[in-house]
């Protein structure tokens, strides 16, 4: 009996590598020296996409665009939801939305996210540093991971601001706000650095001025929160999904951003062990999971039913922590399905 188990979730694992093709090969050319070279576990993000045949690649760098809904465009053109995986936004280049949301891609488990009628120039943006200003309408930014040495800077009506922790940040160029929902910020000012913790807003729009507590319940029914959450959510579901396929016999090459056909963008790995959203939602490392498992095949009666139910079943979906870490706050237990 056990000897059959084991067979049937081998032809599960062949099945599901089939149907999605070699999820992740080694690399050629510029993509392949760009993985030898100083932090190549936050440079190796290529893998092909869709198709059995397929060999084409996508590669995801900051400024990567990974999501696109209603009226968006990239320096005046408009930018369809097919320009996920496949469009940048360059150093000056400025995104905005009419009646639509965007998120951008920043430093691994990083994401800048735009409200309806919003804009904001990317100005440097690189692996080490980023260097973004809003200059119309709101942004949110979501940190699950920030690499100790990277530098993510904004900048809301002149006023810069850097993020020091994971966590959650909401920018409001019209109404002149900086707001932490979840970590920590600093705030330059002429006189003096202004720290911001969780809970605490910043008015811009005569300059940094003396911080003060906002209603965070209130933050959370804005519109571009909730889509921020619902978006934060199907990223943990595209970790999980391409991370199955990676252990059911694709190539795992380090921390970084793998490109998930059947989600259609790009998922975050975290190096080691599982990190959580500020919204509660989990990214795993496929090196976590193989420790459970102890490689590609789960060691029976060690596996835990979630996980064993999701693979099984054929598809993933995102799990909440079970526990706070981090400083953020816990979801509501492992799952095996949307919600």
């Amino acid at each position: 009996m056990k000897a059959q188990w084991k067979s049937g979730l081998r032809t599960l694992a062949v099945l599901a590598t089939s149907a999605l093709t070699g999820f992740a090969q080694v690399p050629t050319g510029a993509t392949a020296q760009a993985a030898t070279s100083p932090g190549a576990p936050y440079t190796r993000t290529d893998v092909p996409f869709s198709g059995a045949a397929s060999q084409s690649r996508k590669t995801a760098v900051p400024g990567a665009v990974n999501y696109v809904e209603g009226n968006v465009m990239l320096n005046g053109q408009p930018l369809r939801p097919d320009a996920v995986g496949s469009v940048v936004v360059e150093p000056n280049q400025v995104i905005a939305t009419a009646d639509g949301y965007a998120e951008v891609l920043l430093t691994p488990g990083a994401f800048l996210r735009l409200g309806h009628d919003s804009q904001a120039r990317l100005g440097s943006v690189g692996l080490a540093n980023v260097d973004i200003e809003i200059t119309e309408g709101s942004a949110m930014v979501e940190v699950a991971d920030l690499v100790k040495g990277t530098a993510l800077h904004f900048s809301v009506n002149g006023v810069p601001v850097q993020i020091e922790n994971k966590g959650l940040y909401a920018f409001n160029a019209t109404e002149g706000s900086v707001r932490v929902l979840d970590g920590k910020a600093k705030v330059q000012g002429t006189e003096r650095t202004l720290t911001l913790k969780k809970g605490d807003e910043l008015a811009t729009l005569n300059g940094p001025s003396k911080k003060y507590d906002f209603d965070l319940k209130a933050e959370q029914k804005q519109p571009l929160y909730v889509w921020s959450k619902v978006r934060s959510e199907h990223e943990a579901q595209a970790n999980q999904h391409a991370a199955n396929l990676i252990l059911a016999g694709g190539s795992w090459y380090g921390p970084g951003w793998y490109w998930d056909p059947l989600w259609a963008s790009y998922a975050f790995m975290p190096g080691t062990g599982i990190l959580y959203s500020p919204f509660g939602w989990g990214f795993y490392s496929p090196a976590f999971y193989g420790g459970y498992w102890g490689g590609i095949y789960p060691r029976y009666g060690y596996v835990r039913p979630a996980y064993s139910r999701g693979f099984a079943a054929g598809h993933v979906t995102g799990f909440r922590a079970m526990h706070s870490g981090a400083g953020f706050r816990a979801g509501g237990g492992f799952h095996g399905r949307h919600r």
